[in-house]
């Protein structure tokens, strides 16, 4: 039909000793004592290893990691407050909260309402009998979240990035790519036909005659194909500017006679005298297929495409052939979610906001926002004291850094949203009906940002996720409900551990208002390249120094291989910069700060990175992960900063420290 971090452990010195099994004689033999691990020689290990002794992972389990951990945290949070709101709901939300949540546990109801849900559509699309009837069934699919035939949605206009306009994008297919039907390969031959037994699994349980299936999967193929024939490359789609192209809507009426789109979007509630259409000869082409292709091609098509978009919201026949192609063939899948799972990414996918105002409502206490506002003011007036200093930075680029950060907003729990919560009841007895509900009211909402200009009182993700991210558009840092707890921000830790963590994180993001993604967009929002050649230059020097180290680092759990520094370049400059950042912000707040305080800082964001990595997790990641692996992203800022040293009291020589002349920095004070 949208960051993850956490906290300290306490310092404890461990010593590694291990016995050997007796000889043949009877006698206790001491194997080789192996050498301390000691904060200057593996600082994040020094520090989490009762976390990694209690978190092992055997061959291919895959990843278990602190971040991770809060992640599923929140899902409970979640779901706590779902049983709650099934159980006595106190506002109108938590009663369509509770009634959806509630219909889709229970199983025995879901399996009685067969394929009820979609009775209603199916029968709107079996009405159908000439070409002009195809247009409405096409709007009206649309309407209730199921788009067909082509994409249509609300995104930023990229000459005013306040504003929202709808976008008209290709689409209708089932398949993730769409050379994947016409491609010629044998792996591409192989999906194929996997895919047109799924089709023929969907067209039965809608409705489909066995002796009619190959011939109705041979229509919906022939469709889908000429819709992919008409597609650009997905390679295209992957920079937005190629896709921005604003059209009058006052001639669709004649220009696409056969599709109908004026018509289509007055039934979406969109007045726009403007959209963007970048790729106008793929209506063309559909606009086409209206007229020429027989009308129950068109029915069966249709037909399918409900079945596909509701078959993980249906009953068990719909669920497990949803699952053998989507889950197990395209997504490797082994086996699928829980059913409480499915449940809640349904209803995060369709009611997110409303889950998002009482889980806000319910774990984000006011002290908490406050201290999370403190620090994150803290940390950008640390960047902005650094690019005011900055001896890489040229004037040009400093000023217009200042500009931005002066101008950069800090918006904490969630977004200053303008939704309608009004829509249809729900009941307990048909979850399909209730993901149909609340998709028809996701995609009322989505239709009413077209022509606002209230972009920033939006955001991308939802409270109840955990993120924290830099908002290139909007130049914002967006902080979540979610992440705002322990371990990220710990209420019960010391100011100097929630430097160390959230300020970190603050400083992750932050840093990319003014660095090498931050240079493409201006204080005033307009996409333009602020920095000079030398400012590009000397970024890419630091760069390609920090990337020479990181490739020198053993891969943890992997056999034989060594970090990518060139495919983690940019995660790895964005962990130096946080470190810094946040360091300074401290600083900055506690006057003359102890010992104590700097080791509390810096193992606050040793812990932020704790996983362990099957040897497969570790060796797919190690050539796919634009991040380094958790030890590296604890370890490797570390080692460029002399204050890591003086806390720790390490000398040349350890590994936690590199010579001066060795080190890198993009925002470090000298001392």
């Amino acid at each position: 039909m949208p960051m993850q971090k956490p906290l300290a452990a306490a310092l404890a010195t461990c010593l590694v000793l291990a016995l050997a099994a007796p000889d043949a004689n009877g006698q206790r033999r001491r194997a080789p004592a192996q050498p301390a691990i000691t904060a200057c020689s593996d600082f994040y290990t020094f520090v989490n290893k009762d976390w990694l002794d209690a978190n092992a992972v055997v061959s291919g389990t895959g990843s278990v990691s602190a971040l991770g951990q809060l992640q599923q945290h929140t899902l409970l949070q979640q779901r706590a407050i779902l049983d709650e709101a099934a159980r006595s709901p106190r506002n109108d939300v938590q009663k369509l909260l509770g009634d959806f949540w509630a219909s889709g546990i229970d199983e025995a109801a879901v399996e009685r309402d067969g394929t009820q849900p979609i009775a209603t559509l199916l029968s709107r699309i079996d009405a159908i009998r000439r070409a002009r009837d195809i247009p409405p069934a096409i709007a009206a699919l649309h309407q209730v979240g199921i788009p067909v035939a082509f994409n249509f949605g609300a995104d930023l206009d990229l000459a005013d990035l306040d504003r929202y306009i709808g976008y008209f994008t290709q689409g209708g297919i089932a398949l993730p790519d769409p050379a994947f039907y016409t491609r010629e390969d044998a792996d591409a031959r192989a999906l194929l036909g996997r895919y047109t037994e799924y089709v023929e699994k969907i067209l039965a349980l809608t409705g489909t005659p066995q002796d009619k299936l190959k011939d109705e999967m041979a229509m919906v193929l022939d469709l889908e194909t000429r819709l992919a024939r008409a597609s650009r490359p997905i390679t295209s789609l992957r920079d937005p500017r190629a896709n921005y192209a604003l059209v009058p809507t006052a001639d669709f009426a004649k220009q696409f006679r056969n599709l109908q789109l004026d018509q289509f979007l007055q039934a979406q509630g969109v007045t726009a005298d403007q959209v963007s259409m970048a790729h106008v000869a793929y209506f063309t082409e559909v606009d086409n297929l209206v007229r020429t292709l027989r009308p129950g091609q068109w029915k069966t098509y249709l037909r399918y495409q409900i079945g596909n978009a509701m078959a993980p919201y249906l009953n068990q026949a719909f669920r497990d052939a949803h699952f053998s192609f989507h889950g197990r063939v395209l997504r490797g899948q082994s086996a699928p979610p829980q059913r409480d799972v499915q449940v809640l990414e349904a209803i995060n996918r369709a009611a997110g906001p409303m889950l998002a105002r009482e889980y806000v409502a319910r774990y984000l206490p006011e002290a908490t926002r406050a201290r999370a506002e403190a620090i994150a003011g803290g940390v950008r007036d640390a960047l902005a004291r650094a690019v005011e200093r900055s001896d890489w930075l040229s004037a040009e680029a400093r000023a217009e850094a200042a500009a931005k950060l002066a101008g950069l907003r800090i918006e904490i729990g969630a977004p200053a949203d303008d939704l309608d919560f009004s829509m249809q009841p729900m009941g307990r007895n048909s979850f399909g009906s209730n993901m149909l509900i609340a998709a028809t009211w996701h995609h009322r909402e989505e239709m009413r940002r077209i022509g606002r200009t209230n972009a920033q009182r939006r955001w991308g993700v939802q409270p109840q996720e955990p993120v924290l991210a830099y908002d290139i558009a909007h130049n914002r840092l967006v902080v979540s409900a979610a992440v705002l707890q322990a371990p990220v921000l710990d209420m019960e830790q010391d100011a100097a551990a929630q430097y160390g963590s959230f300020g970190a994180l603050v400083g992750h993001e932050l840093g990319r208002a003014v660095d090498a993604k931050g240079r493409l967009v201006d204080a005033s929002g307009q996409i333009r390249t602020w920095w000079t050649p030398a400012d590009e230059a000397a970024f890419g020097e630091r760069a390609n120094r920090l990337a020479a180290q990181y490739a020198n680092y053993d891969y943890p759990a992997a056999t034989a291989l060594k970090v990518d520094g060139n495919l983690t370049r940019e995660g790895n400059m964005a962990d130096l910069a946080a470190v810094e950042l946040a360091l300074d912000a401290f600083e900055a707040a506690q006057a003359d700060p102890d010992s104590a305080g700097y080791e509390s800082f810096f193992r606050a964001w040793a812990s932020l990175w704790r996983e362990q990595l099957s040897p497969e997790a570790a060796t797919e990641a190690a050539s796919t992960q634009a991040q380094a692996p958790g030890k590296w992203r604890a370890n490797g800022p570390l080692v460029n900063l002399p204050a890591f040293a003086k806390a720790f009291k390490c000398k040349a020589g350890n590994a936690m420290v590199r010579k001066t002349e060795e080190q890198v920095s993009i925002w470090r004070q000298a001392h």
